[in-house]
């Protein structure tokens, strides 16, 4: 509700009244600035949407670099989870923020268009029926009231003009009583002239409080029609602000993250994974896989035993040279082993990946064949 400026006199709050003519116009330009206010709304979070999907992204693009880089450092155990929970945890914020973005544009933003294009009517030539019917209303309800103050103010102008004349004549008359100067048949006539001012303004005060009695006694028709249609206009402005109460909760519901039970969740997977962050399990763990608690074979005395020989079938010698075979290339070529190999027998040579020359095929797969023979 707008408010007069304290600096504002009688007169000019007078004239801003909604009962003196034409003021009306405020009130029907209020649905045309309603839609106006409608599309800035839209705007405006269309806008903050953006902001959204853009917050979403750069919460995804930082988790994604960091990913590699978290898995990768000294950090382990339960701190390196905690550490990896902030990156788990901005993904699924990333999701959320985007699914405010949606909702900001296709639910609130569609349900505000939608509901424009049912609430405001617009004309072939611009403007809204609307505001034409509150303007013909308004106007219709006027018309009358301003033909009387119209005539009231002329029968107010009439009066005071006469009040003046008197007033000068009255003047005038003091002027030349008792002086000399003026002779006695000019005095009388100057009196005359008073009278006549007087008689006048009598006159023209018994017309205006005739046409202001009138004016009075039409007013509260005159109010009870201007409140009719003023009243229709509050009407339809209640059931717009009722709406855009309801998307604004809206809007306030998709952006109030505090709420959200999604982002609760987020963060309180996130602070139980910081509070298990345990010193000793961490601890107990470095010792176990890197420390003194590693298993290993301390030296014992073992018995000597000869070793068990055995004639090798035709058919292993032949899985031998097809596995050694796979592991060269025939032709003259020098090659490579493509593993480590440790021999097994007395007959056989080791070699590590990589430094397995030609010969050594040629020389394992002979003694192969000759173990057959044999």
């Amino acid at each position: 509700m707008s408010t007069l400026s304290a600096e504002t006199g009688p007169e000019d709050a007078n004239n801003q009244s909604f009962w003196m003519t034409g003021n009306y116009h405020r009130t029907v330009k209020r649905t045309e600035d309603a839609f106006q206010a409608c599309n800035d709304i839209v705007a405006c979070f269309q806008e903050r949407a953006r902001v959204e999907r853009q917050y979403a992204q750069q919460l995804s693009e930082w988790s994604t670099k960091w990913k590699p880089l978290v898995d990768a450092s000294p950090l382990y155990g339960s701190l390196l989870r905690a550490w990896q929970c902030f990156l788990s945890s901005a993904d699924r914020l990333s999701s959320l923020h985007s699914s405010i973005c949606r909702a900001l544009v296709s639910e609130d933003g569609d349900r505000m268009r939608t509901w424009q294009k049912e609430t405001f009517r617009k004309k072939i030539f611009g403007g809204f029926k609307e505001s034409q019917d509150f303007e013909t209303g308004f106007s219709r309800a006027q018309k009358p009231w301003a033909k009387r103050l119209k005539k009231l103010e002329k029968a107010k102008s009439a009066f005071h003009k006469a009040c003046r004349k008197e007033h000068m004549a009255r003047e005038r008359e003091a002027h030349a009583q008792g002086n000399p100067d003026i002779a006695i048949e000019k005095q009388r006539k100057i009196q005359e002239e008073t009278e006549l001012a007087h008689q006048e303004t009598e006159k023209v005060r018994a017309r205006y409080e005739k046409i202001l009695e009138e004016v009075t006694r039409y007013a509260p028709r005159y109010m009870e029609e201007m409140e009719s249609i003023f009243d229709q206009s509050q009407e339809e402005e209640r059931k717009r602000i009722s709406f855009l109460k309801q998307a604004f909760l809206s809007i306030h519901r998709h952006l109030d993250v505090t709420n959200n039970e999604s982002v609760k969740a987020v963060y309180n997977e996130l602070h139980n994974t910081l509070m298990s962050i345990s010193e000793q399990e961490d601890l107990r763990w470095w010792k176990n896989t890197y420390g003194p608690g590693m298993p290993t074979d301390w030296p014992q005395f073992q018995e000597w035993t000869p070793d068990k020989k055995h004639k090798k079938g035709k058919k292993e010698v032949e899985q031998k040279a097809v596995v050694m075979e796979r592991s060269v290339m025939i032709g003259g070529v020098r090659v490579r082993a493509l593993y480590d190999y440790v021999g097994q027998e007395t007959d056989e040579l080791s070699f590590k990946a990589g430094k397995l020359p030609l010969f050594v095929f040629v020389y394992s797969y002979i003694m192969c064949l000759y173990d057959v023979r044999v």
